[in-house]
């Protein structure tokens, strides 16, 4: 049996409390937060103690496995109690709210016994992994470039209800930290290694509201040659579809939840998208359960989990970056 801890019991703990509990073999046993009111409402819903204290629970209950799902500016110390502790994390993007603690925790799991997973899972979406699948093998030639964007809304409400993400202390930064993130993940992971960012971010809707950014626009250039170009905000009416287009010398690939494939012969493939149910809001994706089933299903493996923080670090680098151009007097609250 593997034992398992959730520390944060906010929105997005729902889709790991789903998770664990259709994974045969894992059973939770705790659950922390410091909010009294959640912590008591999730440790009555599923019948398991209640911590406030991550030290406590870890040194007291002894998981096998934590779910970090706390707000950014708490990933990284929890996370790094547990690897310290020979524990395993999975542990909600962003890697940490500051690159400073992201490199802090890639330390702290390169030096533990335990393994770490970072949820971009997105990378896990059927469509997404086939357009990843058939770009690394070679048919289409070579990539000449590609394009994301996140037309989004939200509103101040959502901002009023977590004061955290309007914030730089908490959240470490506003739409790319928190919305965006998945995307230029996926922009990054399939073009390679970014060599440099040319970026600006901004406040264009909700600036009464919040210190971050809503709105970002970044020019990306890879390794390889490529150029990408990414565009995101949250002053969209609604939240539209997330687009990823990449540009090969033999076809063009278009992510708009189906992935379609547009051959220089004239041929063109559809690869459907997953629907699947789940309390969690659709804007999260559909693959939650699939990232956190396969990272248990290593368990006492050899080498680290596939996302682990090194890799989380590439997009929390191209995020930093693009804040350290945009507000050059901020510094200090930025990087």
């Amino acid at each position: 049996m593997t034992r398992v801890a959730i520390i944060g019991c906010g929105d997005v703990a729902t889709v790991h409390f789903e998770a664990v509990k259709a994974i045969d073999g894992a059973e939770l046993v705790a659950v922390c937060d410091t909010d009294p009111g959640r912590l008591a409402a999730a440790s009555e819903a599923h019948g398991v103690p209640g911590y406030s204290d991550v030290a406590a629970l870890l040194d007291e209950v002894r998981p096998d496995v934590v779910h970090v799902c706390t707000p950014h500016d708490q990933h990284a110390d929890p996370a790094i109690a547990a690897l310290e502790r020979g524990i395993d994390v999975i542990s909600e993007k962003p890697l940490a709210s500051t690159l400073a603690d992201g490199e802090r925790l890639a330390a702290a799991a390169a030096a533990s016994s335990a393994r770490i997973g970072i949820c971009f899972q997105n990378r896990y979406n059927l469509a997404v992994k086939a357009m990843a699948e058939r770009l690394a093998s070679g048919e289409f030639g070579a990539v000449l470039g590609g394009s994301g964007t996140v037309m989004w809304n939200r509103t101040a409400e959502y901002y009023l209800n977590r004061p955290w993400r309007g914030s730089w202390q908490g959240g470490g930064g506003g739409l790319l930290m928190n919305q965006a993130i998945h995307t230029l993940d996926l922009l990054q992971w399939m073009l390679g290694e970014v060599t440099s960012v040319s970026g600006h971010a901004a406040t264009r809707a909700l600036g009464d509201t919040i210190e971050v950014e809503d709105t970002a626009e970044l020019v990306l250039t890879h390794a390889n040659g490529a150029r990408s170009v990414f565009y995101a905000t949250l002053a969209n009416p609604v939240n539209a579809p997330i687009t990823v287009d990449i540009v090969a010398e033999k076809a063009t690939l278009h992510l708009c939840g189906d992935l379609t494939i547009t051959h220089d012969d004239g041929r063109v493939e559809v690869v459907e998208e997953r629907r699947a149910a789940s309390g969690g809001r659709d804007y999260w994706g559909v693959s939650h359960q699939l990232l956190i089933a396969d990272f248990y299903s290593q368990a006492g493996g050899e080498g680290a989990f596939w996302i682990d923080p090194q890799e989380a670090l590439k997009t929390l680098r191209i995020i930093k970056d693009t804040y350290a151009q945009s507000y050059p007097d901020r510094l200090a609250d930025v990087s």
